[in-house]
């Protein structure tokens, strides 16, 4: 033990060089006063025993470092990383700190250590290495990439650590040896014009042999900085000459030894990088493409895709991306539906790694498409079509009907909007379903919800939708994962594939990245809305989905949603349920007969779907007896809970002539966030 320099603290300083002294001077485990990490020798403690510890290595460190994987700037000491939260994440182990950095102006930040061992990777100086144990590789590079995904990376490639021999993770590194020992400067057939040089990715350049960019920490790559190319360490290694086999294609794949710029025939998208060909049926692809799987499950289809190199055009009706709806090229790669014709760019469907799965085995049927709602088909027309039948959510058999205009003022059970359509009613009991909603299947993936399993349809709850947000006891999908509730009205309207709108000739289509108004409420600045491809009109999908008719108090008649108004005279722009202006450009609601107008949500008001005389049970000490859902439009009675008048929706017992406010007992709802 030695007395030596203080390093800027306030007492003086003793080096201790073997663990065994540090032992002895220690009251309990310390970490480095300049790193973070927990101390070991050789380092540095205060004389006057007041708890300061520092790494020798982390002491001598320079206040500026001339790396040489970073050329083009100094790397500075500081004490905090310069941003408000004084947090950063290192440039090579990607890990959080908020301790001495070393940092470069273009945004680089590296944690001492980090620093120091790459410093002296690129100096070939792995003394630090010498003391620690090698681990051999645990499974095959063959084909273990898989089974490797979610495991410790290496730090210089991001390849598995386990991949290759490494370095122990105990010396605080994960390190392949092969990366510690890469040499500095490379000649790569992909780049003749200049030497290719290890370094950071600081600029995170995506590789040009197989266009990807890492996702985690700048990792090592090789690179010419005058030309902005960089390969990854893992690339640069592969033989010229490399053949790849393909799931996807019958042939195996040579590289291309040129780099010329292409279109991909397997997604569709240009590539500026080295390019795969297969000589027998003419086809180039991005090296990542060759391993596109054949055929796919996608949240966005309730079918199986497939995958090709080509289409004739007239396989198709619509040529239009069910996603991003710009036209898919038929003579490059894309996804399709063999049932349903409809296409997909590939860059598309396969954006979010979330929204698909893919089918290992093409002769296994997939389970959610063959679980229907419609349990059992007793009577068909001569179309084909099944007029009686038993649905798994009504214990009566359903009739089909297309006598819309005897049934105006009757609701679907399942999204609770008006009986507009073809629909199935119960001759007996007050029991209705549109056509589509009795169709849809017990169990559904949908690409707005994030969760891997299908939703399940489910009824008879009480649920605050995750979508609009409204609150509902009608049909809904349930994701029994985080048991959030999607209503029917919302499923349907986000149901890939072009709408029509009240008061508008064109098709509409749904943006999922687009931000602007929705025309129908005058809201601005929604992300996702329905959109015109030839003319500026937009609207949200809870706007689409208004019901076109529905009742008020306030009028004999049905009121029907009315998308502008004729009158010019400024005197009738009022609202005739709270008397207030109102907006002709917005969308309203209307009666003909006695030509009043009101908001629309005066007329809905706060509660449009809940169906009233449903029953709900509510907890044991909140009432003995199931409550029903009635409408208080008039003599107010007054709430058993709170003492105040019950005005709109509310819960009875008409057997003990209870009531209440919808909010003031607890019933068995599936969101938390419904008290009020």
């Amino acid at each position: 033990m030695e007395e030596s320099n203080n390093y800027d603290h306030q007492h003086p300083l003793l080096l201790i060089l073997n663990q065994e002294q540090l032992i002895d001077y220690q009251s309990g485990v310390t970490d480095c006063s300049r790193c973070g990490e927990m101390v070991s020798t050789p380092c540095f403690c205060c004389a006057e025993h007041c708890g300061f510890y520092l790494h020798k290595v982390c002491a001598e460190a320079p206040l500026e470092l001339n790396h040489p994987f970073h050329p083009h700037h100094p790397l500075l000491l500081m004490q905090n990383a310069p941003y408000s939260d004084g947090e950063y994440a290192c440039d090579f182990c990607d890990k959080e700190d908020n301790e001495f950095v070393y940092h470069c102006s273009c945004g680089l930040d590296f944690h001492i250590k980090c620093a120091l061992l790459t410093f002296n990777i690129a100096e070939n100086n792995l003394k630090e290495l010498d003391h620690v144990a090698l681990q051999h590789p645990l499974i095959s590079t063959e084909n273990g990439n898989e089974e490797l995904e979610d495991v410790s990376k290496c730090f210089g490639c991001w390849e598995p650590l386990a991949k290759f021999t490494h370095f122990s993770p105990d010396c605080g590194f994960n390190l392949h040896e092969k990366c510690a020992k890469l040499p500095f400067k490379l000649n790569h057939v992909w780049h003749r014009k200049h030497p290719l040089v290890l370094q950071f990715n600081s600029q995170r350049l995506s590789c040009k042999i197989c266009g990807e960019t890492s996702r985690m920490g700048s990792g090592f790559v090789y690179g010419c900085s005058p030309c902005k190319f960089v390969v990854h360490i893992e690339c640069a290694s592969q033989s010229p000459l490399q053949v790849i086999k393909s799931t996807n294609h019958e042939h195996p794949f040579t590289v291309f030894l040129r780099q010329v710029p292409f279109t991909c025939d397997a997604c569709g998208t240009e590539g500026n990088h080295v390019a795969y060909t297969c000589g027998t049926c003419n086809i180039i692809i991005h090296k990542n493409c060759i391993s596109l799987p054949r055929i796919i499950k996608s949240k966005w289809h309730d079918h199986r895709l497939l995958h090709t190199y080509f289409h004739h055009i007239e396989d198709f009706r619509v040529l239009d991306c069910i996603i991003c709806h710009d036209e898919v090229n038929t003579e490059h790669g894309s996804y399709y539906c063999s049932k349903c014709t409809v296409i997909f760019h590939v860059k598309c469907v396969m954006k979010d790694k979330d929204s698909y799965e893919i089918v290992e085995n093409e002769d296994e049927e997939s389970p959610d498409e063959s679980v229907s709602s419609i349990t059992k088909v007793l009577e068909r027309n001569d179309a084909g079509e099944a007029t009686v039948i038993e649905h798994f959510k009504h214990i009566h058999y359903l009739i089909l009907s297309d006598r819309v205009g005897e049934y105006d003022d009757k609701c679907c059970d399942g999204c609770l909007l008006p009986i507009v359509t073809s629909f199935y009613y119960c001759t007996q009991c007050d029991f209705f379903l549109h056509k589509f909603c009795a169709e849809l299947p017990k169990v559904k993936h949908v690409w707005h919800h994030r969760c891997r399993p299908a939703l399940v349809l489910t009824s008879n709850e009480v649920f605050e939708c995750v979508r609009c947000l409204c609150l509902s006891n009608a049909f809904a999908y349930k994701c029994e994962e985080c048991e959030q509730c999607t209503c029917l009205r919302c499923i349907i309207a986000l149901t890939p594939g072009a709408r029509t709108c009240l008061g508008h000739k064109h098709p509409l289509l749904f943006y999922t990245e687009y931000k602007g108004p929705c025309v129908p409420c005058g809201k601005d600045d929604i992300k996702g809305l329905f959109r015109c491809k030839d003319c500026n009109f937009s609207l949200d999908h809870k706007c689409f989905s208004l019901p076109i008719r529905s009742e008020h108090k306030s009028d004999k008649h049905l009121l029907s949603l009315a998308s502008h108004d004729d009158n010019r005279y400024s005197e009738s722009h009022f609202c005739d349920v709270c008397e207030e202006s109102r907006d002709p450009n917005l969308w309203f609601y209307h009666c003909a007969t006695c030509n009043t107008s009101a908001h629309i949500n005066c007329v809905l008001g706060e509660y449009p779907f809940i169906k009233l005389g449903s029953t709900v049970k509510v907890i044991e000490d909140a009432h003995e007896h199931p409550l029903t859902f009635v409408k208080k439009i008039y003599n107010y009675p007054i709430c058993r809970y709170c003492g105040e008048r019950c005005l709109d929706l509310a819960l009875e017992s008409t057997g003990c002539n209870f009531i209440a406010h919808n909010r003031c007992p607890r019933y068995n709802c599936t969101s938390s966030d419904l008290e009020e």
